[in-house]
């Protein structure tokens, strides 16, 4: 008989999005990011189905088709908002990472969990965004992909607490501390109600998220 060769299909990955461009000239600069502070209006406005570019444009004071210039379409628009707050959060990051391993990390750590908690609370748009990305397989992947950035990040800080552990079990636990810190700080700004009943479910969910990742990283530490 003959030799039977095993085929193995190819899972084709979803494409990145990415901007068609990047502007390198200060007018171009400012007013791409009026396009990306309109389009974070509307998105926070009208709910990602009800998006579109001419409102965009309309509130962004400029032709839809210098949008087009930049962006294929409202997934890139989206996909390139994300960016724009995962580099926040890298940057906070980073200082973080400079103060680690000091002995006071945990009060670092929880100075840092109140910044990001106060983003989420104070910039609507986060959770919209974060919810958006989630809509299409390239949304997803290319979400995905802008973590990566921040898992080195973390992965960095986890190192001098768990010195052993292999590179991609860093990588693992870096990945469930921020799906995990997201969909927590997400849930914090997600209750309807009075003002007072938001404000304190707001305030036990961070102090809850800082309590269940201090014990966490801690007994990652004494485990190594």
């Amino acid at each position: 008989m003959p030799e039977q060769v095993e085929q193995v299909e190819q899972i084709e990955q979803p494409e990145i999005l990415r901007p068609r461009r990047v502007p390198a000239q200060q007018r171009s600069r400012e007013r791409y990011a009026r396009m990306l502070t309109a389009a974070r209006q509307v998105l926070v406005d009208v709910g990602f189905e009800s998006f579109t570019f001419d409102e965009v444009a309309r509130r962004a004071d400029i032709a839809i088709g210098t949008l087009y210039q930049f962006f294929a379409n409202k997934y890139v628009m989206i996909c390139e908002l994300d960016r724009q707050d995962t580099n926040a959060v890298v940057a906070e990051m980073a200082k973080f990472a400079e103060r680690v391993p000091a002995l006071e990390w945990p009060e670092f750590l929880s100075e840092f969990i109140d910044h990001l908690a106060a983003l989420w609370r104070d910039d609507v748009s986060r959770r919209a965004v974060w919810l958006a990305v989630q809509s299409t397989p390239a949304t997803r992947a290319t979400a995905e992909d802008t973590k990566s950035q921040l898992l080195v990040g973390i992965a960095r800080v986890l190192r001098p607490l768990a010195p052993t552990a292999e590179p991609e079990v860093l990588e693992f636990m870096a990945d469930l501390l921020i799906n995990a810190t997201y969909a927590l700080l997400n849930y914090s700004v997600d209750r309807p109600g009075a003002e007072a009943e938001r404000e304190a479910h707001y305030a036990l969910t961070v102090q809850e998220i800082k309590r269940m990742m201090i014990a966490y990283l801690m007994s990652v530490a004494h485990s190594n």
